[in-house]
């Protein structure tokens, strides 16, 4: 029978882990008394270097309840590492898994849903939220020109999908043959190829605490898909360099025919105003062009992603 582990990255989620855990252990006792999955399948808690209680309430948790382990980051490595983390443990222990947020705005229950999907031949599951009615109307709108601009420089990704997901073993093993240290998984998972489906549902609000992707990281976050997955920013920053040159031999022209004409006049706003331009240009394609040399000196240097600190496995499991 297969088996499943559910992953789940924590960073301060102290307010809302013991109600995540019920949550998840019903789902997962629910599968189990259906014959969906084995008795043997657990709940892997990934620390990501969380700076309150969350480790103490995982220890807790695998201490009283038989179907959590816990994985403890030496230090907050970020959303996608820590699932990565988490992958890499699981692996060689389940047969698929699957992957959610710790603040249960995913509906726990469509895992039923994406194990069917499984047991009928597919290797991935997008889990994708049927609308947005709990996000604000500036974070709708925000998402949607996200994934429309993510489409438009040939990035793959689901509309309206997270990290909630089933991945199989083979799926798992394939996207942990990505080495890259700024990891984009929406876009790892959805390039890998293989038979893939969707379950949807409504998305609900956070059950405790406070979200931990204010806009400063979702920003980061999308600038992180784009670079990671497209050189068509830097393609377009040559474009707009010959658009400017064009306009400039244009002003050039119109300048010489004023001159020549003697309809010259002051012109220290307009002068002012292209240089102020054409400096505003200059940096901002420096500091694309230099996202990509960042990244790649990163990767150059081919430092671990993360280090685990501690591991609680299963009770009947070696430790």
């Amino acid at each position: 029978m297969n088996r499943l582990f559910i992953i789940v990255p924590c960073f301060n989620e102290e307010e809302v882990l013991p109600l995540t855990v019920s949550k998840l252990t019903e789902a997962l006792k629910s599968l189990i008394s259906k014959g969906k999955i084995s008795r043997d399948s657990g709940i892997m808690l990934v620390n990501d270097g969380s700076r309150d209680k969350t480790w103490e309430i995982i220890e807790e948790e695998y201490n009283k309840n038989e179907y959590v382990c816990g994985l403890n980051l030496s230090s907050n490595v970020g959303h996608q590492n820590a699932l990565i983390a988490g992958l890499e443990t699981a692996k060689d222990m389940c047969d698929m898994s699957v992957t959610i947020d710790a603040d249960l705005q995913d509906d726990v229950f469509v895992i039923e849903e994406m194990i069917d999907k499984y047991i009928s031949g597919a290797d991935i599951v997008f889990g994708v939220r049927s609308g947005r009615k709990s996000d604000s109307f500036f974070k709708r709108a925000t998402a949607h020109e996200f994934y429309k601009f993510m489409s438009r420089l040939g990035v793959k990704t689901v509309y309206n999908h997270a990290d909630y997901r089933l991945l199989s073993k083979r799926a798992m093993e394939a996207v942990l043959e990505y080495k890259e240290r700024n990891i984009f998984l929406r876009g790892i998972v959805s390039d890998i190829g293989f038979k893939t489906d969707t379950v949807y549902y409504e998305r609900g609000k956070r059950a405790a605490g406070k979200s931990k992707y204010p806009f400063r990281k979702m920003a980061a976050f999308a600038l992180d898909g784009i670079t990671s997955f497209s050189i068509k920013p830097i393609n377009m920053i040559a474009i707009l360099g010959a658009v400017i040159i064009l306009f400039s031999m244009a002003a050039l022209i119109y300048a010489l025919c004023s001159y020549i004409f003697g309809k010259t006049s002051p012109g220290w706003t307009s002068l002012i105003i292209s240089i102020w331009f054409l400096g505003g240009v200059q940096l901002f394609a420096l500091g694309i062009v230099g996202q990509y040399i960042g990244k790649a000196y990163m990767e150059s240097k081919q430092r671990p992603r993360y280090h685990i600190e501690k591991i609680l496995s299963r009770k009947n499991e070696d430790k």
